[in-house]
C-alpha cells in the first residue's frame, strides 16, 4: 500500500508528511509514504490545494492537515 503527501514543500506539506509517517509507524503497517511535489503531478491527482492527502491514489484531503487520528483511520480502511 502506498499513501501519497501531495506539495510543494510549504510548511502544511512538512507537517503533513510527518503526520503521515508517524501514522503509518504507530499503526505498525507495511505502508510507503510518497511525497509527490510535481506540480503536474499534483493537479493529475485533482488536488486543487496542497497539502493533499491519498491512499493508494483516492484522495482523502486538500488544503489541511488532517489528524494523525484521521490518516490512521483512512489507512486502516485499506489495510
Amino acid at each position: 500500500m502506498k499513501v501519497q503527501i501531495y506539495g510543494t514543500g510549504c510548511a502544511k506539506c512538512n507537517m503533513l508528511e510527518k503526520a503521515a509517517k508517524d501514522a503509518v509507524k504507530e499503526l505498525g503497517a507495511n505502508v510507503e509514504v510518497i511525497k509527490v511535489n510535481d506540480i503536474n503531478a499534483i493537479v493529475e491527482a485533482g488536488i486543487l490545494a496542497t497539502p493533499g492527502f491519498a491512499v493508494d491514489g483516492e484522495v482523502k484531503s486538500m488544503g489541511r492537515v488532517p489528524s494523525k487520528d484521521e490518516l490512521k483511520k483512512w489507512i486502516q480502511a485499506k489495510l
